[in-house]
């Protein structure tokens, strides 16, 4: 380690004169204005150029002083400053890195921090009494503090530089998704590993300074999201890549570079090959962080929606102009909304309405051709639904079961006679129910729909003598009515011993 920083002192004397000619003159954007302005990076040589796809990438350090840029360890989780010194006092190398760094340099609170090291993994649980080895794709230590978890990973290799046929360390489909990649390597190694430039961004806690190996200092003050290496390989390698490119381009407001846009919409049928499990945890990741709206147009436009919701992309429109697709375009707005002002929102309700014109169209098919009443009908519209739909995101039971009460409520809604308002407004899920309601009254513009909402609205603010005036006022409201067979009058009849009637 001191010869480390002795060399590295020595390279900075060598650069500072070459830099001071080649200072950056592009303007900073929005936070990073202020602070980058007269930022001076001191460049290293190249690393030397090898035979193989990942060390053919163009890569040259880039060293940021701690008074150049605004990370502070103030910012920092104690938790994952604990974990870096303690590694760094063990004698490995550690740096924080990824989403938390890029975060900071964007003036953003970092949802959790990721720590990378040359460690491996068994060296890590050595260390760490509350440490937890998870992953078989990618081997990662998890150092468990209560609640928050810093997740340490070893730094990863290049899979040509190493000659091995080890399925548990290295191993590839042969559409190129990688199924294993637990080969370990150098920081250079790792900087090329990572799927975007400005998640390569490495902060050494023994000096404060930031390294960059592939331009992603840079391309963080353009606002550009890049692609590491050959993006048809890199998609291939991952194609969940592809939905990362578009909700970081949403996130933070930047621009996905040309070259890692062009091949997503040829690519974007690899996502089939992706666990059902998996991109569930993405589909929120996308929908419901603020963003969701624009994320779904980039969705559409790069012809990724399709893999996530086969159902809903089958009944676009031309227009953009369906029930469907402004009810969609409505929820999502109105999530955004929601997560904006630190009010809940349930996934649960989202995907309901995402389906619910496609599950009506199939329960009204259904009845139609089978002849069953429509109650029927429509429960086994919602398993098939719920059934395709899990085969692109697996949906956990504990939100399917959620979504069910929220359609089935939607029948039971217009059945106010008696004492069925009160209980229908007692249901735990009717506030959902009516939501949706609304949803589809201010899309469809139907007459009685709209009458119905309004009525709903109206019974929840009254009080109980007001709620008892309304309920014999109600009018006939046209729904689906079930084709129930009259039972017989048994009363003046014989039980009969030991039979069943079948």
């Amino acid at each position: 380690m001191i010869r480390e920083e002795k060399n590295n002192r020595s390279k900075q004397k060598s650069y500072d004169s070459s830099a001071t000619d080649t200072r950056s003159k592009t303007k900073v954007k929005a936070l990073l204005t202020k602070r980058y302005r007269s930022t001076k990076i001191i460049k290293s040589a190249q690393l030397a150029d090898e035979q193989t796809p990942d060390s053919a990438i163009n890569t040259s350090i880039s060293i940021v002083p701690r008074d150049k840029h605004p990370i502070s360890r103030r910012d920092i989780s104690d938790n994952a400053l604990k974990v870096l010194y303690r590694l760094n006092n063990a004698g490995y190398e550690a740096y924080l890195v990824g989403g938390s760094v890029r975060d900071l340099l964007l003036g953003k609170k970092p949802k959790d921090f990721d720590v990378t090291t040359n460690a491996t993994p068994e060296q890590i649980r050595k260390l760490f009494r509350n440490c937890r080895l998870v992953g078989r794709r990618f081997r990662l230590a998890h150092i468990m503090f209560g609640y928050e978890i810093i997740e340490v990973a070893t730094f990863r290799g290049s899979h040509e530089q190493t000659d091995t046929n080890n399925k548990d360390m290295a191993h590839q489909a042969q559409s190129g998704m990688l199924l294993r990649d637990n080969i370990f390597g150098n920081i250079e190694d790792d900087a090329i590993r990572r799927d975007f430039t400005i998640n390569s961004l490495y902060y050494r806690i023994n000096d404060f300074t930031l390294r960059d190996y592939v331009g992603g200092f840079e391309d963080l003050k353009n606002g550009t999201i890049r692609l590491i290496g050959d993006p048809k390989i890199r998609y291939r390698e991952d194609p969940v890549r592809m939905l990362r490119a578009i909700r970081f381009a949403c996130k933070l407001n930047m621009q996905i570079d040309v070259e890692t846009a062009k091949p997503i919409p040829q690519l974007a049928f690899l996502l089939k090959d992706i666990p059902s499990a998996r991109l569930f945890e993405e589909s929120l990741k996308l929908l419901q962080t603020g963003q969701g709206y624009q994320t779904y147009q980039q969705l559409r436009r790069y012809s990724l929606f399709q893999s996530l919701f086969p159902l809903v992309e089958r009944h676009f429109t031309a227009n953009d102009d369906s029930p469907m697709e402004l009810i969609i375009n409505q929820v999502l707005q109105n999530t955004d909304y929601r997560i904006k002002n630190n009010k809940r929102v349930n996934p649960a309700f989202l995907f309901a309405t995402m389906l619910w014109y496609p599950l009506v169209e199939h329960a009204e098919r259904l009845s139609q051709e089978s002849g069953l009443p429509y109650y029927e009908a429509f429960a086994i519209a919602m398993n098939d639904i719920l059934d395709e739909q899990c085969r692109s995101i697996a949906i956990p039971k504990r939100l399917t079961s959620t979504m069910r009460d929220i359609w089935q409520l939607q029948l039971r809604l217009p059945r106010r006679q008696g004492k069925k308002a009160d209980k229908l407004l007692e249901h735990p899920k009717f506030r959902a129910a009516f939501d949706l309601l609304e949803l589809r009254a201010n899309v469809e513009q139907r007459r009685e729909l709209e009458e119905l909402a309004h009525w709903w609205a109206e019974f929840q603010q009254a009080n109980n003598n007001l709620q008892h005036e309304m309920i014999p006022e109600l009018g006939s409201i046209p729904t689906h009515r079930r084709n129930w067979t009259r039972r017989r009058n048994h009363t003046n009849r014989k039980p009969i011993k030991n039979n069943r009637v079948n």
